[in-house]
């Protein structure tokens, strides 16, 4: 009877014992943590994008406020280089890059918020701004956009090139400078003749394009 006794009472003992050990590790963080854990996390914000392109005239600009569906826009830069955006009001975003733009934006959103102000986001969907004319001796004259900087090589690359007896010594560019036309002459011939050398490079005067810049070939 005293075996019998013995037995029973080992056997009710074990599942105890493996139900506590159960217990404990249960209470034992696992790899995705607990959801009192997981709730404590803070969201993950975007990484700040760097640009190096300057927004102009006619471009068209994304704008978000992240979490804010209401302070999300598309919109076009106007003649007088400005936007208007809800609760900020009118911008001038005209020559600034798009990470200059978000950062007047927060300041122009902070006293909407109590706390801190959500992720601005500017990102240049569009860079219609960017626009040159093209004129002369070249194959396809006309008024291009380019979809980066570019030069005045690049420029005469998308004109279809120099054209039959086209005096490439005295490629005339013509810029605006504030309230004053500006020149600058580019001397490219013996760049198109075999044989050039790097000293023929550095006098070719390859200028990088502006936006509103007039290329005349002779």
């Amino acid at each position: 009877m005293f075996v019998i006794i013995a037995a029973v009472l080992a056997v009710v003992a074990l599942p105890n014992g493996a139900v506590a050990q159960d217990a404990g590790a249960a209470g034992a963080p696992g790899a995705l943590g607990t959801p009192a854990e997981d709730a404590a996390v803070p969201p993950r914000q975007p990484t700040p994008a760097v640009s190096s392109y300057r927004i102009n005239v006619g471009d068209e600009l994304e704008v978000y406020v992240w979490g804010e569906e209401r302070l999300q826009r598309e919109l076009r830069v106007l003649p007088d280089g400005t936007i208007a955006f809800p609760l900020v009001g009118q911008l001038k975003v005209q020559g600034f890059f798009p990470q200059d733009v978000e950062a007047m934006v927060s300041e122009r959103l902070r006293d909407q918020y109590r706390g801190e102000v959500p992720f601005v986001t500017v990102s240049v969907s569009n860079p219609a701004g960017m626009q040159f004319s093209v004129m002369g001796k070249v194959r396809s004259p006309g008024v291009f956009t380019a979809p980066r900087y570019v030069n005045v090589l690049d420029a005469l690359s998308l004109a279809g090139g120099p054209a039959e007896f086209a005096n490439l010594d005295n490629v005339l560019i013509i810029s605006q400078r504030g309230d004053q036309l500006a020149s600058t002459t580019a001397r490219l011939g013996a760049l198109f003749r075999s044989g050039a050398r790097n000293a023929d490079l550095e006098r070719a005067g390859i200028v990088q394009i502006s936006p509103g810049d007039v290329i005349i070939v002779p």
